[in-house]
This record gives structure tokens, sequence and C-alpha cells, in this order.
């Protein structure tokens, strides 16, 4: 059973400083940012957490516990949204009066308020990797720069924003965006030093704020009509793209692609089309040609061999797509590498 503990969390270096008593470390703190390393009996990793302007905050959690524990976050006179990007293990949060958990899986993402009379409490398991970036936004300070997403915000958003003391509690989750994870490591890998990192890593809580917002929205629209890729279905085209590569002989159609990595076709077209700038056929196209090159440079299999290795049953067929992308026939390619005249009498 965790240890449930109680951390103050309206600013982020009060969170940070109250993971760090609980866990016996103590912390270094630059201007605006504030960290502890975990100590070895404890478990291993990090904790961060770095101020802005107009209450917004970021958190970002990289650690393994040696055992579980439940952070409860102390309840202010204004309550904080938090809106949490979980990167690895499974995180539970629940509100205090409420038994069961809310899981927050790999790469969904999570908004969470609660209220004066429901405190949040964090689960965080033990021997797993957990790992989440988290915005932590104080809506009294931030009440300033409300105007500039309203654009991007409906009015359940509008609400949730505008309710500067947690009158209502709140949760909502779902998979988030390429893009967001894209500026995530953007702004954990940064190098920069003194105000321009400072400049720097504003910037890019608020472009992932405003991405989330415009990815709220989307979410609403159902799966079949969302425009924005997920993080998540860039995993499974990715798997696609993997299987694809890995049985060409006997590759399958698209249909079947799809179901096997849990998307369905208009999904994988379109997000072949976003990571690869090409449909998935021309990708298997693509594959096989490349696949025929290793192969030709080596084995000593000749060419009508290759074709059927690749799953083409058209020699003709494969000399045209091999010509287009290197610009010479299989067979001069193969006399090319392997030197003097390719093996075999079939012209082409």
């Amino acid at each position: 059973m965790a240890n449930l503990i109680s951390v103050k969390d309206l600013d982020v270096h009060d969170l940070v400083r109250g993971l760090a008593d609980v866990l016996g470390s103590s912390c270094d703190e630059d201007n605006n940012e504030i960290c502890f390393n975990i100590l070895p009996e404890k478990g291993k990793g990090y904790v961060k957490g770095v101020r802005f302007s107009n209450g917004m905050s970021t958190l970002d959690i990289d650690l393994q516990l040696k055992e579980p524990l439940s952070l409860k976050m102390s309840l202010s006179t204004i309550q904080p949204l938090r809106i949490l990007f979980n990167r690895e293990a499974t995180l539970g949060i629940r509100f205090m009066d409420k038994e069961d958990a809310y899981e927050v899986r790999r790469l969904e993402s999570a908004f969470v308020s609660g209220n004066s009379r429901q405190h949040v409490i964090l689960e965080l398991p033990a021997e797993l990797p957990i790992c989440f970036f988290s915005l932590e936004i104080n809506r009294k300070l931030f009440e300033v720069k409300i105007d500039d997403f309203l654009t991007a915000m409906n009015v359940e958003l509008e609400q949730l924003f505008r309710d500067v003391n947690g009158i209502n509690s709140f949760f909502y989750k779902g998979h988030y965006s390429l893009d967001i994870a894209k500026a995530i490591e953007e702004s954990l890998e940064c190098e920069l030093l003194g105000f321009t990192r400072s400049v720097f890593m504003e910037g890019k809580a608020y472009e992932i704020l405003a991405h989330q917002l415009r990815l709220y929205l989307d979410d609403l629209s159902g799966p079949e009509k969302r425009k924005i890729l997920r993080q998540s279905t860039v995993e499974l085209i990715e798997s696609a793209a993997g299987i694809i590569k890995s049985e060409l002989e006997n590759l399958e159609n698209i249909i079947s692609l799809a179901n096997r990595v849990g998307l369905n076709q208009n999904t994988l077209q379109s997000g072949f089309k976003h990571l690869y700038g090409m449909s998935v056929n021309k990708y298997i196209r693509q594959a096989k040609i490349e696949k025929a090159r290793e192969l030709i440079e080596t084995t000593d299999l000749n060419v009508t061999e290759i074709t059927y290795k690749i799953g083409i049953n058209s020699r003709s067929y494969f000399s045209k797509l091999f010509k287009e992308r290197y610009f010479m026939s299989p067979r001069e390619y193969m006399a090319k590498v392997r030197g003097g005249t390719s093996s075999g009498t079939q012209t082409g």
C-alpha cells in the first residue's frame, strides 16, 4: 500500500521542494528552475520544475521508485490546473472522495483540477519507469493571458480556465499529438543558457498548451473526423512500416495491415502521408525496390529470383520500378556492383 503524502502544488517550486523532502533529497535552484536527483535508496531519476510569468510552469518527472507513492495535492485558495503528458508507465489519478482512479497510460494526456472538497491524488507505481511532463497553471495569474487562447477553446475549456478558484473539479484524458511530443522533446533537450534558455522554454510551454487546446477540440469531432495525428498513432504507423519491411515477400493487403496494427485504413493512409510523405502503396513499392537493391549487393540471386523474393510477380514491372528509382535497370546495376556480366540470360 502506497504512503499518502501531502505536497503544496500551487507553485511548482513548492511542489518540487515537497517531493524532495518526501524522497530525502535536496534541491538545486537557479533563477526560475529547481531540480533534484532522487537518492539511490529511494530509486533513481530526477524531478525538475521551471517557473515562468503569468502563472505558467512546467514539471518534468523522470524516475523509478522502489516503493509506490501517493501524492495528495494540498488545497489552497486558488486551485491550479494541471495538463499532464504521460511518456511511460501508467499513472493513477483520483480525487480524495473517490476510490476509483483514472488511469493515464503511456502517450496519453490529461486535464486535471481539484476543488475545495476534492484533493487531487497522483498515484506513482514502484519499479516502473515514471516519466511525465506537465503544464502547471495558476489560473488566477493566467487570467491576463486567457484572451490570447480563446480562439482555441470551446465553452467548456473557457469555463475551466476561468475557474480561477477551482470551484469545480475536472478530469479529461486523450492521446497527445505528434506536435506535442516534439515540442516536449525540444524543451527537455534545450542546451541554451541564461535569458535565452528561459525565453525558449517558456515559448515551448505556450506552444504545447496551444497544441493541446486544439487537440481537445479535435477529440470532440470523433475518431473518423480527427485531423491531428496522435503520438500513439505514430507508433502504430511505425509498426506497420516495420511489418512492410520484414514481410515483403508475403505482404497482405492494406486493410489486413491496418487491422494488424489496430488502425482503420483511412488513418493508416493519412499517417503514412504525414510521416513519410507518400501513400502506403508507394511506401511498399519503395521498400521493395530498396530491398531488391540490397539483395543485388549482398547475394548471388539473379533478377528473376529477386523479383519473386520481394513479392513482385512481374519481372518487367520490377525492372520499370527499379529504373525509376535508380536510373538503371536491375541487370545494369547488378553488373555494376558484382562486376562483369550479371548471372542469368534474361533481359531488362
